[in-house]
């Protein structure tokens, strides 16, 4: 869009930039900055226009941008410019993901690409490395600290290693995930290390304080992510003599994004590491980036502000680059991460659908689909070029982030329905086969989480423990299960490093004084080769894992339908111990398969009849695709065996 102070601005930012940044090289992104500046000026003005300086942050921006293009790689130009024509390109059916750490799959990055035939073995194109970056190994968060946003942490190598992964997984048609933290920093990052010598520069990069009388403003509307270990949201700095922010852990101190110079630090990180050939960035903690007195300090408008200016200069220098919001949040709010709109305010690509794997785990334990069924109801709508990450387990704890209404709607009582599915998922809920661990417990609201590995928390564990072979088959139809919705619902599945072949919780991490605090690390064991072997041989649990899901990904990249366009429909189904939904061919309205699951130990019955309408079914048998054969109808209903599901066609 023209709009003549913008431009007129940008034309005398232009004529100051450094020589060098005027070669004929830089056509695209002279075109780029122009189709971009007005909505880059007119956020940046909404955020930064009160201060005297703005014309010169504005300025710093631009070069900031024009800097990293000039370090672009031609190859990675390329596949700018082949990205931006097929721009739907990541919503094909064909990614799938796993997430991983490096050194627990590995020893380190160039370790790591000896590993990618295993990744490829089980049909992985997405390779989402958890954190990197340099951070103190006695204050890691698990790599979430960040002491140096530009050097990788020296046990898992360096920059040129993810340049050189990065080219290996481009030549195996794969794709590399990488995180940046944007929230917050270690206190032992540089700037924070100057804050606490004086520097006001630098202490105008967090929120500091001489006193307690804003902090307790603050807190007075924030909440605490870690109430056992991390109590509060601020923490005094003796050495500074002043009190900091720091939402997450003592140790990580939140950026001040009220400061331009940290949006464009963090902007010039995002564009570092998109010139080392990183495809996707996941951004952590977005939704705490705006601090304001007399909120929850989450979910800010401004918040989507800066995220739609990160995405807008991210478009300008490196357009062939997503973003994932790492926005864990209520379901009301998490669709926002998206954006307002696909073209003139964008924020990520992607975003955790977290809703929906908090309600396949409220079906493991209630053996039903009634909460699943209303909750899916209630997922918010996306955004076209935008699409879900979908996941069963990941690196963190899980929350029970679904809305009171709907579990009301579903026939529960909200605090009592959570209350038990925390007793079910730590095993101590009679009868209940898990072996989970309870997790953020905050005792002045009773609000709590749990951790576990995906093999223990459906009671693989306690089955193989006890030698139960219906209780070890019963926990296998689970995992997959589980995998089957994640691969069909619609958007980007995403597999946890291990699950594939039901690795256990690993309680190691109690005899490291720098984990055994946190119970997250039960399931960030080292990855087993040996277990890993298994798979090939017949008969173990590792194979008859492994080898149905490797069946189940590849059946899924044939499925045009599986592609994620908007073309899923929720089916309304008698029976609520099924779930039951259309996924139709974007270019193919008569390419349609169906997806039903039944999260209940007992066979249930899928009636025909009220499915008329979807034009499926119209003979006597259908298709189950995953077996390769069909299947004959009974009275115009089909039997789903327990804990199992069908993808379906005519």
């Amino acid at each position: 869009m023209y709009e003549q102070e913008s431009h007129a601005l940008l034309n005398d930012i232009l004529t100051k930039l450094r020589p060098e940044l005027g070669n004929t090289h830089t056509r695209h992104f002279y075109t780029r900055l122009g189709a971009n500046f007005y909505a880059i000026h007119s956020l940046f003005y909404l955020l930064y226009g009160e201060r005297e300086d703005f014309k010169q942050q504005l300025s710093s921006l631009v070069e900031t941008l024009a800097l990293r293009y000039v370090q672009r790689a031609p190859h990675l130009r390329e596949s700018d410019m082949a990205r931006e024509k097929n721009y739907n390109w990541f919503l094909s059916q064909k990614w799938v993901g796993m997430a991983l750490y490096c050194d627990r799959f590995a020893d380190n990055l160039n370790d790591l690409q000896t590993k990618l035939p295993y990744l490829q073995d089980l049909g992985i194109n997405l390779l989402h490395v958890m954190p990197i970056l340099d951070c103190p190994p006695e204050a890691s968060d698990g790599g979430y600290a960040v002491r140096n946003y530009l050097e990788v942490d020296a046990r898992f190598g360096s920059t040129d290693d993810v340049q050189a992964l990065a080219t290996t997984l481009t030549q195996r048609d794969m794709l590399l995930v990488l995180d940046v933290v944007v929230n917050h920093t270690s206190d032992q990052h540089e700037w924070a290390k100057r804050a606490r010598q004086g520097d006001k520069k630098y202490q105008d990069y967090y929120y500091v304080f001489d006193n307690r009388s804003l902090p307790d403003a603050y807190e007075q509307g924030m909440p605490e992510v870690f109430p056992l270990q991390a109590p509060g949201n601020f923490t005094w700095d003796e050495a500074m003599g002043k009190w900091v922010m720091t939402v997450f852990n003592a140790y990580q101190w939140d950026l001040n994004y009220r400061n331009p110079e940290v949006l464009i630090e963090m902007i010039n990180v995002i564009l570092f590491w998109a010139n080392k050939g990183v495809d996707v960035l996941r951004l952590d903690a977005v939704a705490f980036l705006w601090k304001k007195i007399g909120s929850s300090c989450q979910n800010e408008r401004e918040a989507h502000l800066l995220l739609q200016l990160m995405k807008d200069c991210c478009q300008v220098t490196a357009p062939g680059v997503l973003f994932i919001a790492e926005a864990i949040v209520a379901p009301s709010e998490v669709s926002k991460y998206f954006g307002e709109d696909a073209i003139n305010a964008k924020e990520c690509e992607i975003a955790y659908n977290a809703t929906f794997m908090a309600l396949l785990w409220d079906a493991v334990a209630t053996k039903n689909a009634r909460l699943l069924n209303q909750g899916v109801k209630s997922l918010p709508t996306k955004l076209e070029r935008a699409t879900w990450l979908n996941y069963v387990r990941c690196h963190d704890d899980i929350g029970l982030g679904f809305d009171d209404r709907d579990i009301s709607l579903a026939g529960y009582d909200p605090h009592q329905h959570r209350n038990f599915l925390i007793e079910y998922f730590t095993g101590r809920f009679e009868g209940s086969p898990a072996r989970g661990l309870p997790f953020g417990v905050n005792r002045k609201t009773g609000d709590a989480r749990f951790t576990g590995s995906l093999a223990s928390l459906v009671g693989l564990e306690s089955a193989l423990q006890s030698q139960d072979e219906q209780t070890i088959d019963a926990a296998i139809k689970t995992i997959v299960l589980l995998h089957s919705m994640i691969l069909s619902f619609g958007g980007i599945p995403l597999i946890y490093y291990g699950d594939a072949l039901g690795t256990l919780n690993d309680m190691a991490y109690m005899t490291d004084p720098f984990k055994a605090n946190d119970n997250r690390w039960a399931h960030r064991s080292h990855f087993d080769w040996a277990k890993a072997e298994k798979r090939h041989q017949s008969g173990t649990v590792e194979h008859t894992l492994f080898s149905t899901m490797k069946k189940l990904i590849a059946l899924r990249k044939e499925l045009v339908a599986f592609a994620d366009f908007d073309n899923r429909q929720l089916l309304s189904v008698n029976n609520l111990n099924l779930l039951a939904f259309l996924r139709t061919d974007p270019k193919n309205s008569h390419n349609k398969v169906l997806v039903v699951g039944n999260f209940s130990t007992e066979a249930q019955r899928f009636e025909i009849d009220p499915l008329s309408s979807c034009t499926l079914f119209m003979h006597h048998d259908v298709k189950d695709l995953v077996a390769g054969t069909r299947l004959e109808l009974d009275k115009h209903s089909l039997l789903i065996p327990p804990l199992s599901f069908y993808w379906l066609s005519e």
